[in-house]
């Protein structure tokens, strides 16, 4: 198919996106974008058409929208190591600034789904601990850890001592968790978490869970966390024995 004829079958925001990206590419972070006016006018396009390319852009976190200021180009994304280490090391071991606060801390009984993480009887008292982490000044993600309470009684107090929670169970029980399995999902932004995480509900998130376990099998810690989609990027590193056949 001619390539005329290929291009004619794109949406025309499509075609105004792909000529903002090359713009972003030429400006730095924080430079201003021209106003929908100023665009619609050089793509010889309508505004709703540059404000639908736009919104992608901003969705994609390669632009920024600050009210009653105008559209930016957005800071460069965030790489966050996927590893077995809890999140005060992983951000040590990355030269970053971390502030974790903890949002709340309470006993709730055991769902279904929590009960079979956590090798428990439905019903059962569980630890649900949720922390705001904040990189560099900004918030980062929010965190809901699920342990078993009669496992590790006063979990709560000792956490509000200390920022980190592997390294509070290990100090305070002698649980070091060795492996687990993690899985990322995308999802919208809920108020609340919108709230928190300073950004739009409905916006992209990124939500990782991870089943953590200590060497002998016992399950340690189930937990939810939800990252901003338009900030953050996850980075694997998988050894030569991964590489598919």
């Amino acid at each position: 198919m001619p390539v005329a004829a290929e291009q004619r079958r794109e949406p025309k925001y499509y075609l105004v996106k792909r000529h903002l990206l090359e713009v972003i590419q030429e400006l730095g972070p924080g430079s201003p974008v021209p106003t929908e006016r100023e665009l619609s006018e050089l793509a010889d396009t309508s505004r709703t058409t540059v404000r639908q390319a736009l919104s992608e852009l901003v969705t994609e976190g390669r632009l920024v929208r600050r009210q009653g200021s105008g559209t930016y180009v957005a800071e460069p994304k965030l790489a966050w190591p996927l590893q077995m280490s809890s999140f005060t090391e992983q951000a040590a071991s990355s030269g970053l600034k971390v502030k974790t606060t903890l949002v709340s801390a309470e006993r709730v009984p055991a769902t279904v789904e929590i009960a079979g993480r956590l090798n428990l009887k439905v019903g059962a008292p569980v630890h649900r601990i949720e922390r705001l982490r904040e990189v560099n000044g900004s918030p980062m993600a929010l965190e809901q850890s699920h342990l078993a309470a009669r496992r590790f009684p006063g979990l709560a107090k000792a956490l509000r001592r200390s920022g980190s929670l592997y390294q509070v169970l290990a100090d305070g029980w002698n649980v070091v968790a060795v492996r687990a399995v993690e899985t990322i999902e995308t999802g919208p932004a809920s108020p609340r978490e919108a709230a928190l995480l300073d950004t739009d509900t409905g916006a992209p998130m990124l939500i990782l869970s991870r089943h953590s376990f200590e060497a002998d099998g016992e399950p340690v810690e189930w937990v939810i966390s939800w990252y901003r989609g338009d900030r953050y990027t996850f980075v694997a590193r998988l050894g030569e024995q991964s590489a598919l056949d």
